[in-house]
């Protein structure tokens, strides 16, 4: 039996050929840390807006030591969690799409989050640190392999 390359279309050689007026283009291994940071810019998002909800409904959850928190009281940073959670879930949907603004805006809010998390230390230590360290790996994800993005949108 032969092979017969149909031009365009089939394989010649054992190279698969793109159809006439497909364009191909070789996807990065690396992708898939864009992915990783837009899922993980949903996943904060959506902790971060729990965590302002707790903070704002129930006084009682956190217990903060007599140093207190930083800048704001309870309510406040309530408030400063669920507005960053919200705009890191859309942000984070917005990377898929591999738009740039969405990578900046994710960088800019990733150090927000870092910033505030920090000042919130004294509420939830553990987990603030948790989330201090997702934010640098969304951070390093989105710097170092952002130009992915860019090529191989959804």
């Amino acid at each position: 039996m032969s092979q017969h390359a149909h031009p365009g279309t089939g394989t010649a050689g054992g190279v698969r050929t793109a159809p006439a007026g497909e364009r191909t283009e070789a996807r990065s291994a690396w992708l898939g840390w864009i992915w990783f940071a837009g899922a993980m810019m949903i996943l904060l998002g959506l902790f971060n807006a729990i965590e302002g909800v707790v903070a704002l409904f129930n006084d009682r959850y956190y217990v903060l030591g007599p140093q207190g928190l930083l800048v704001f009281d309870l309510t406040g940073w309530g408030w400063v969690h669920l507005i960053i959670g919200a705009l890191a879930v859309v942000t984070g949907i917005a990377l898929f799409s591999g738009a740039t603004w969405a990578r900046v805006v994710a960088v800019v809010l990733a150090v927000i989050n870092a910033i505030a998390q920090l000042a919130f230390l004294s509420a939830h230590p553990v987990w603030c640190t948790i989330v201090i360290a997702l934010d640098v790996i969304v951070i390093w994800a989105l710097v170092v392999h952002g130009a992915e993005a860019k090529r191989a949108a959804f």
